[in-house]
């Protein structure tokens, strides 16, 4: 948390700013800070001392608010880096300490980094798991000629620190401040963006490829892959083809038995196999015929019985990833050798903090958190329900009424609240580990038995399968529901995690159904719509985080709505607001806002993108001269250009206005701050209808 020095008596909402992050301030207030999400104000009552929550709809305006027992009552200062950290700017600095150093180095890292993330949330147990490999690898290697990838990058926060970042890491994943994933374009020391997983082997072996083209002899390439990510099928890929290689690549795997949730599948079993016993009782002892040597055949039977030696990797370990001192002897020795090697290294996820051991999931990302205890602060709104256990729920409902539903997630069982379907029908949820081809495929496949499934995506991840939808899924028309979670702005994972491409990939795809809900109901019935819809594919996008209707409103009972169905939401002149999913309700609020200034546009919720209601389309364009589009999709190929196409098609010369993402990557931030850079939020909604309709 940050304070100010000095004594304050006065200050203005907006007007005041500490380490670039605004303040807000609150009358009789002893402490105030940032929450996340930023319009959230925590502040303790003067008199009663009373912990509090305001949405920041009460100063609004800005007030001046007397601050005078503000320094004097601060209860928690700024986190501050101890002696060693303080010291480091770069790696040079890092390798001025003596080895016996590097331990109180890590204590002091892992604090500093729980410091922050308990204030400024992000992603915690991971890089609480790897920050003696980040001290190790950069004091071994000399980075950033020598190249480092770190897979999946949410692992990376100890690297950010130690390479020049400590002083701006409380902005972490905040607007204007870095990013919480390897940036190319912030720090020559980030070699790759990894905000996916499974990717660090082929681009680590890429740009051993191109230092040997150069002649870069001496120059090493290690990727460091773990939370699961080596279960991807893209990490064989890219094993196999560095096996076969003279690379110079150092291949670190974190072996920690986790994602977000418990890793699935034959590669975590045998790494669970292959870490628990010595090797040393698998090798064969004795005489041996034909002339082998007691060595020669141990060595034989090493190379067959290990996956990573049968890739023509040499491989070492398991060995302690948390024992500095063993890290940087194992380094040193695997620095010498040439080619392709493994170093598998065992790390507990949550080091050092014995909540986040305790509670891996929980902790991968958990939000604001007490620092001292580990309790979680609750941040949520009050009587509200996330769209994600909307979805869990509705969906074990709908498997209780049909037996043929099942469920299907790459490695996201928690996120995508599949939690519910779980514990009562375990047999029927399939987690299929970071591997978004194969579940699309394995999809389609339950899909030619007759069975529902619902495969159940971020949207993100989806771009990743999206040949598997088209050849597999949708040219066979086989119905399987996509239910696509995360979708549109997702804050502060930023442009690597922002689902805003799936409306444009999927709208140029036959047969598809796509479809968006704009509150908890809607999504409630276009689930039951799409459990028995039998002639091809159904898409359902969704937004992550809380709707706009109350926790005891949304479970309505099933209703069946006609695909390609449009409705209007509430009735107007002049002008036209014709929305996709969410946008929908910022839509309706900037109508209910323009009505005190005598403007009264309609507002219609189309639902569906494909196929979509081309006879409400054609009533929108008679009626209104002025239309608006609002999609928290890009609008180049989305609804936006849709629209335009349709308008054009049938000589309609209406004056159109897209509002959705542009045609650029948009950064991270709160979801509130990235509406209004879209244009998206209230406001933005109503300048745009003045724009229209005003001379």
């Amino acid at each position: 948390m940050y304070y100010f020095s000095g004594e304050i008596n006065f200050i203005k909402r907006k007007e005041v700013k500490q380490h670039g992050q605004e303040l807000i301030t609150w009358k009789r207030a002893w402490f105030v800070f940032r929450a996340s999400p930023p319009e959230t104000v925590w502040y303790k009552d003067g008199t009663s001392g009373r912990l509090h929550q305001d949405r920041g709809g009460r100063l609004r305006q800005g007030s001046w608010v007397k601050l005078s027992y503000l320094c004097r009552h601060m209860e928690t200062q700024k986190p501050k880096p101890g002696p060693l950290l303080a010291a480091i700017d770069t790696p040079d600095d890092l390798k001025k300490l003596r080895e016996e150093q590097l331990p109180l180095l890590a204590t002091e890292l892992r604090n500093f980094i729980l410091d922050v993330v308990s204030v400024h949330p992000g992603h915690l147990g991971s890089s609480l798991g790897v920050i003696e490999l980040s001290i190790a690898l950069h004091y071994i290697f000399n980075t950033p000629y020598d190249r480092l990838i770190w897979d999946v990058g949410h692992q990376a926060y100890a690297h950010k620190i130690l390479t020049g970042r400590r002083d701006v890491f409380h902005t972490n994943r905040q607007q204007n401040g870095i990013s919480g994933f390897p940036a190319r374009n912030e720090s020559e020391y980030d070699t790759f963006g990894t905000g996916h997983a499974s990717t660090s082997i082929s681009a680590a072996l890429g740009m051993a490829a191109a230092s040997e083209l150069k002649g870069e002899t001496n120059r090493h390439h290690i990727a460091v892959i773990g939370d699961g990510a080596m279960t991807g099928g893209m990490a064989i890929e890219g094993l196999n083809n560095a096996g076969a290689s003279h690379a110079n690549l150092l291949i670190i795997l974190n072996d920690n038995d986790i994602a977000i949730d418990k890793n699935t599948g034959a590669i975590k079993d045998y790494l669970a196999k292959i870490s628990g016993e010595k090797q040393e009782k698998n090798r064969p002892s004795g005489n041996y015929p034909n002339g082998l040597k007691d060595n020669d055949m141990k060595e034989a039977f090493l190379r067959s019985s290990n996956l990573f030696e049968a890739f023509h990797f040499s491989y070492f370990g398991p060995i302690d990833g948390n024992d500095i001192s063993q890290l940087l002897t194992t380094l040193r020795e695997v620095k010498k050798i040439e080619g392709p090697k493994l170093l598998h290294i065992i790390t507990t996820k949550g080091k050092g903090f014995e909540e986040a051991e305790k509670k891996q999931t929980l902790f991968h990302a958990p939000g604001r958190f007490d620092r001292k205890t580990g309790a979680l602060i609750a941040e949520d709104p009050e009587n509200r329900i996330t769209y994600q256990e909307v979805y869990g729920r509705t969906l074990l409902e709908l498997a209780e009424k049909d037996e043929k539903i099942v469920a299907i997630t790459p490695a996201m069982p928690s996120g995508s609240a599949l939690g519910f379907m779980i514990n009562k029908f375990p047999e029927r949820v399939f987690d299929v580990g970071i591997a978004e081809q194969h579940a699309v495929t394995f999809s389609a496949g339950l899909a030619t038995a007759g069975y529902v499934p619902f495969c159940t995506i971020y949207s993100t991840f989806l771009q990743r399968a999206y040949d598997q939808v088209i050849h597999d899924v949708a040219l066979q028309r086989l119905p399987v529901v996509f239910g696509i979670d995360r979708a549109g702005l997702v804050g502060a994972d930023g442009p690597t995690h922002h689902g805003v491409f799936d409306l444009a990939f999927l709208n140029s795809i036959p047969n598809m159904v796509v479809a968006a809900p704009i509150n908890e109901v809607e999504l409630r019935q276009l689930m039951f719509t799409a459990s028995q819809y039998k002639e091809g594919p159904f898409a359902i996008r969704y937004p992550r985080g809380y709707g706009f209707m109350k926790a005891s409103e949304w479970q309505q009972p099933f209703e069946k709505l006609e695909i390609g169905k449009g409705k209007m939401l509430k009735a107007g002149e002049k002008a036209a607001l014709v929305c996709l999913g969410q946008p929908g309700n910022f839509a309706l609020e900037a109508a209910r806002q323009l009505e005190k200034e005598n403007i009264f546009p309609a507002v219609f919720d189309l639902r569906f993108l494909k196929p979509w209601d081309e006879t409400l389309l054609h009533h929108i364009f008679i009626k209104y001269n002025r239309i608006i589009t609002l999609e928290d999709g890009v609008v180049r190929g989305g609804l936006g250009t849709s629209l335009a196409a349709f308008a054009s098609l049938h000589g309609y010369h209406n004056k159109i206005e897209n509002l959705g993402i542009p045609d650029k990557f948009i950064e991270h931030g709160s979801k509130s701050q990235l509406y209004k850079i879209c244009n998206l939020d209230v406001e933005s909604i109503k300048n745009a209808v003045r724009k229209l309709i005003l001379p």
